[in-house]
């Protein structure tokens, strides 16, 4: 049997809104209500937003034309340990830093070999600008992956998948989403745009993922929780 052994559980997904920052070209977050208590007995809203918006998973149909959507993935393949890099003085000094396969051994000197199966979260200090989509996106300078280095994750540490409180596991100035499209080959994990991530320990945390089993969804706004032990 299976346990989740924790003292805390914490938020990773931002709440949704119309004025969340959006990948450029994405559509908007709307909300419309369909009833309202006084006249109607209840309340009710439809809403409309893309499917790579908010805090979100990426499912392989996204970049691969014989993909899967995100409704084909196992409920147990969305609980999954999970470690955390600190990269927020590097993402501060410089925007377009990537993650280096020496980072990683660096990182494993000071807590130990990542287990198989994990998330490798990266933690920019990004989400501190959510407020405001102009400095959040801000221009596509952000921090992510290099793409040898998700290829060594997945092969030397056979990783689940990867996320970032960025809007993109891959620097935003890499138009080939090189690390989505490694990941998303295997079927693995791809979050982006994660909340709290300073609350987390560099290991020992486990993540429920929570998604919307959109039919053939290229993705999915994700409520992720975080188990602390």
């Amino acid at each position: 049997m299976k346990q989740i052994v924790y003292s805390q559980v914490i938020h990773l997904s931002h709440p949704i809104h119309p004025e969340i920052p959006r990948w450029p070209g994405d559509p908007p977050v709307e909300f419309e209500a369909i009833a309202q208590l006084p006249e109607d007995g209840y309340y009710l809203r439809r809403f409309s937003m893309g499917e790579h918006s908010a805090t979100h998973i990426n499912a392989p149909n996204s970049f691969y034309t014989d993909g899967v959507g995100i409704d084909a993935y196992a409920a147990e393949s969305l609980i999954l340990p999970a470690v955390v890099l600190d990269w927020r003085d590097r993402a501060i000094a410089h925007p377009d830093s990537v993650v280096e396969i020496a980072d990683i051994l660096a990182w494993e000197a000071l807590h130990g070999a990542i287990a198989p199966g994990s998330v490798v979260l990266l933690y920019t200090g990004w989400q501190q600008r959510w407020a405001s989509g102009e400095q959040f996106i801000n221009d596509r300078h952000f921090p992510g992956f290099a793409a040898e280095t998700s290829q060594f994750l997945l092969e030397r540490r056979q990783i689940g998948g990867v996320g970032t409180d960025t809007h993109g596991v891959d620097p935003g100035q890499d138009d080939r989403f090189a690390t989505n499209r490694q990941i998303l080959a295997k079927q693995g994990i791809v979050l982006e745009n994660l909340a709290n991530l300073d609350r987390l320990p560099p290991t020992g945390t486990t993540l429920a993922i929570g998604i919307l089993r959109l039919q053939k969804g290229s993705g999915s706004p994700a409520a992720v929780f975080a188990f602390i032990p």
